[in-house]
């Protein structure tokens, strides 16, 4: 067993760039959004939190689960790297990531850092997506 010292660290909000619903919709459009949602409610099939199921216009699914060795650690960066440059994501491609509130969203843009794919956060993910009626919602597989 390691014993930690106690450190001096105090986080401070605002030190790395996040997506708010209006950057998200443009890079779903233009680029590179990953909705790290299961597939059962990127689809619609099942929302068991939010009021409302579906996933943002033009978001690729691309659950959680991808990122991790079945004894749940980080997968090496070489495959996290194929397995994103599967779904479209490369180094000139900017890419954000979401999920229901921002928490799983988080690990994948850590996932992806750690593959050399930068990528942003959308923090406010689905729940906040939703929280205004106007904005777009699509239902079903990807396209193609």
């Amino acid at each position: 067993p390691v014993t930690a010292e106690p450190g001096d660290f105090v986080a401070t909000p605002g030190g790395l760039p996040v997506l708010d619903a209006d950057l998200a919709a443009a890079v779903a459009r233009t680029a590179l959004l990953l909705d790290v949602r299961t597939g059962e409610r990127y689809r619609a099939e099942v929302e068991p939190i939010d009021p409302v199921a579906g996933h943002i216009p033009g978001a690729v699914n691309a659950p959680i689960a991808g990122n991790q060795t079945p004894a749940g650690s980080f997968r090496p960066a070489a495959e996290l790297r194929a397995h994103y440059a599967a779904l479209g994501a490369r180094p000139d491609v900017p890419t954000g990531a979401y999920c229901g509130s921002g928490v799983a969203a988080a690990q994948t843009v850590l996932a992806l850092t750690v593959a050399g794919l930068p990528a942003t956060l959308y923090p406010g993910s689905w729940s906040n997506w939703i929280a205004d009626s106007e904005r777009p919602v699509a239902i079903g597989p990807e396209p193609g």
